[in-house]
């Protein structure tokens, strides 16, 4: 039985639409769309932002780890805000990853998904090895009835916007640069799970973070002044989080810890989204514990000055 096209499930609506990964879906992926939903408006046409479910080197290389600004799920609700008619989900698998950019044109875009108009992203490719580019898809596209416009980067402190270029701000700890970029501060959520805790013998009780998904990028190691969100509980708070090995303490594994500044209670088991907005300095490691709490004291300290600025 052949399978009906999105155009034909909407009753005859053509799409306009933009392709990529999106991860982090940043600024300069919201400028994009704008400008998608901008043109789709202007001729009549509904908007999509196609993108995947799991990054296609993970298919190809199933030895990648990669290191995500958004889980899927996160991906979904960021699409989701910026106002698009619909987000298409593929499955990116080995057969779609051996379709050349025409025959992906052509089965996908044309056929399955009714695309007829398609704003590509300034640096984004696509089909079999990425061997193709804009010229390349035009000319296709005159063939298959697809117009195909170049969108066009938006630039922050000068550099062009990338998602490759918000995970180098965020391994170099440079969270509040990410989060221009971003247009929003850098979450990573997880349950709280038990530790060792060093902190409350400290007068620091944290929090220590179990991410939900593997593959988000965490930021380089230091303490940073947080926002922290607490499932089911509308308030937001503010926090310090460290992210290293304790060297205080001879640690060897990387723990993500929070400390949250006005709160009380038990959070073992709850689902916590912390926000990174800013660094307060490296990891370090400290004579003694007295030396370590009298840093911690000025640490929170820097974090209510910076976090009350919000």
């Amino acid at each position: 039985m052949q399978r009906k096209s999105r155009k034909d499930m909407q009753g005859g609506s053509s799409y306009a639409a933009t392709i990529g990964f999106f991860d982090g879906v940043h600024q300069g992926h919201r400028f994009l769309i704008d400008g998608l939903c901008r043109i789709a408006r202007e001729r009549g046409m509904r908007s999509m932002v196609i993108t995947f479910a799991r990054h296609p080197r993970q298919v190809l290389q199933t030895d990648w780890q990669p290191q995500l600004l958004s889980t899927l799920d996160e991906k979904r609700e960021l699409l989701r805000q910026t106002g698009v008619d619909c987000v298409e989900v593929l499955q990116f698998d080995v057969a779609m990853s051996e379709l050349s950019a025409h025959d992906f044109m052509q089965q996908v875009l044309k056929e399955r998904l009714g695309v007829e108009l398609l704003l590509t992203g300034y640096d984004n490719r696509f089909g079999h090895n990425r061997a193709e580019g804009f010229d390349d898809y035009v000319n296709y596209g005159r063939e298959l009835g697809i117009e195909v416009m170049a969108g066009e980067p938006l630039a922050v402190k000068d550099t062009n916007v990338s998602s490759s270029r918000i995970r180098k701000l965020l391994q170099e700890g440079d969270v509040a640069d990410a989060a221009l970029c971003l247009g929003y501060p850098y979450p990573l959520s997880g349950c709280v799970v038990h530790g060792e805790q060093i902190g409350r013998q400290l007068g620091f009780p944290t929090a220590n973070l179990a991410l939900d998904d593997a593959c988000k990028l965490i930021p380089e190691r230091g303490v940073y002044a947080v926002s922290v969100s607490i499932e089911g509980d509308s308030t937001v708070y503010g926090g310090m989080m460290n992210i290293g090995r304790r060297p205080t303490f001879e640690g060897h594994h990387t723990t993500l810890e929070v400390h949250l500044l006005q709160y009380s209670g038990d959070l073992y088991g709850k689902r916590l989204t912390v926000r990174f907005i800013a660094r307060l300095r490296e990891e370090r490691p400290f004579p003694d514990r007295d030396a370590l709490i009298a840093q911690m004291n000025e640490d929170k300290q820097q974090a209510l000055q910076i976090l009350n600025k919000q």
